[in-house]
């Protein structure tokens, strides 16, 4: 079975497929880095978009998310972005955990598993 790679670099791949299965390393805000963490998780839900159809899917296919916020009070703000966004009727197995991310401007992190 082959595997794609896409975004690779010498560190990681963003996007890799095996198979009938699409993994998503962790996605953080591009444009809005610093910004709240409703403007930070639509950029991230926008970026996961992207990639999900550069893989040859979509949210409506997503297996599992691992979401990471930096401060847990920040959980309804992001969650009102997710559910606004997430298929219903498809949502997907989820964590969300509280974490210090690689830099300060990120508050959330969002890393997803897509069948095909």
């Amino acid at each position: 079975m082959t595997i794609q790679r896409f975004e690779t670099g010498p560190r990681m791949s963003q996007v890799v497929v095996h198979g009938d299965t699409v993994y998503l390393a962790g996605v953080v805000a591009g444009k809005a880095a610093g910004k709240s963490v409703t403007e930070q998780t639509q950029d991230i839900l926008s970026i996961i978009d992207g990639h999900l159809a550069r893989a040859g899917t979509d949210k409506s296919k997503l297996l599992s998310a691992t979401i990471y916020i930096t401060d847990m009070k920040t959980f309804p703000e992001m969650n009102a972005v997710w559910d606004g966004w997430v298929s219903a009727g498809n949502t997907p197995a989820r964590a969300t955990v509280e974490a210090k991310l690689a830099a300060p401007q990120y508050n959330v992190e969002i890393m997803v598993v897509a069948a095909k």
